[in-house]
């Protein structure tokens, strides 16, 4: 019966390469992996033959599990990604470049959002699935991407870590764990997370701090744009979870959004928070605090000290304490999320949280699941020490 399917695949696979005008190459001479049914995470039933042995990423990112995954080699299923990685987590992209050198030769494409994904590219490379992150979902749909890789007996499965990454990182996890055939390592992933989570909302749950006022400032120095922020949803949720009041909440409805700077300077933040990295591909010499793997601190709080001067945050609580803090921005779209917690919750109560250690944190997470060692860089403050609002 699979080989039925198979065939079948291959044989709508080359009448659809035939009116596209190029060749697939031939497929592999192997047994068939077991079909499947999965759910992803938009809920649509999806049939794949599991486990899945290439991959194409929607987005280049999705390497911050699927390294945990396949941890011997992160790079082995994946056949094509999105070039995101590479321009937006350079670092990262560098850290692993250095160990696995054949990352370079992985096929890039741009996004479905934007109009640039190469259809033809990606059937090119025979993979067994393609992973999107949900916020593709109309773009596909518009381009019918979805009906034509169908034709081709190419399924595509939709996850989560940036819209909802609390309710959704989860499942991403369980779901990748299955296409991959690696479920106890999830699971393994998932347990550790949560213990890492609970470190700080156990302790708010029993203390009941009062919430300091704070401001997320979202992807700083990436535009000159002021005040791009979160909703209570990612890193607004965060700092819920971290015992802060998150001032823009009640402002934006959705994940994203933006607030002016009067709503700031009214809101009259304890804190200020900026997302942000190394973004030298899109703004180059720009105001961006260039924290994340081996980040210059003493470069990046220089950077972050910028911020102290912008309009929207004169005269407010934070400056009384120089309570600015920069953090690593791709915490908002990664199974990482626990770090950012972490540190939030030591910035709004260094009393309550003066034992716990999110580089710590990091660096086990690092040499229990990931190939590349832990280098340090991911936060910055201006606040010294000891100082309190």
């Amino acid at each position: 019966m699979v080989t039925i399917v198979r065939r079948s695949h291959v044989l709508a696979a080359l009448l659809f390469a035939g009116f596209l005008g190029f060749a697939l190459p031939a497929p592999a001479a192997e047994a068939d992996p077991a079909l499947a049914t999965v759910t992803d995470l938009l809920g649509r039933q999806v049939k794949v033959h599991l486990p899945v042995r290439r991959v194409i990423l929607g987005e280049g990112r999705q390497l911050y599990l699927v390294a945990a995954l396949d941890t011997q080699n992160p790079i082995e299923r994946i056949v094509g990604w999105r070039k995101d990685l590479i321009q937006s987590d350079p670092d990262t992209y560098n850290a692993y470049l250095r160990t696995f050198p054949a990352i370079a030769r992985i096929p890039t494409f741009g996004g479905f959002e934007d109009g640039t994904f190469d259809i033809e590219q990606a059937i090119s490379q025979r993979p067994d699935v393609i992973i999107l992150n949900i916020e593709a979902q109309h773009a596909t749909e518009d381009a019918r991407y979805i009906e034509k890789l169908d034709a081709l007996g190419i399924p595509v499965v939709y996850v989560d870590f940036r819209n909802h990454p609390m309710q959704n990182t989860e499942p991403t996890m369980r779901l990748f764990g299955k296409l991959f055939g690696k479920e106890a390592r999830a699971e393994d992933f998932i347990a550790f997370r949560n213990q890492q989570i609970r470190r700080v909302t156990d302790v708010i749950e029993a203390h009941q701090p009062a919430r300091p006022a704070v401001f997320i400032e979202r992807i700083g120095g990436y535009t000159d744009d002021c005040c791009l922020s979160f909703g209570n949803e990612n890193f607004g949720l965060f700092v819920d979870m971290a015992g802060g009041n998150n001032i823009a909440k009640g402002i934006i409805p959705t994940t994203f959004g933006q607030l002016n700077p009067e709503q700031v300077i009214v809101a009259n933040p304890e804190h200020v928070v900026i997302t942000s990295a190394n973004w030298e591909a899109f703004a180059p010499g720009g105001h961006w605090v260039g924290v994340g793997p081996g980040a210059d601190m003493a470069q990046a709080q220089q950077k972050l000290a910028w911020y102290t001067a912008r309009a929207a945050y004169a005269g407010i609580r934070a400056q009384n304490t120089q309570a600015f803090h920069a953090i690593w921005h791709q915490f908002y779209n990664s199974p990482y999320q626990f770090v950012a917690i972490q540190q939030l919750a030591k910035w709004f109560h260094p009393s309550l949280f003066n034992d716990l250690d999110p580089e710590a944190a990091f660096r086990e997470l690092h040499e229990r699941f990931l190939p590349v060692p832990y280098e340090p860089g991911y936060f910055v403050s201006l606040r010294k020490p000891g100082v309190t609002p």
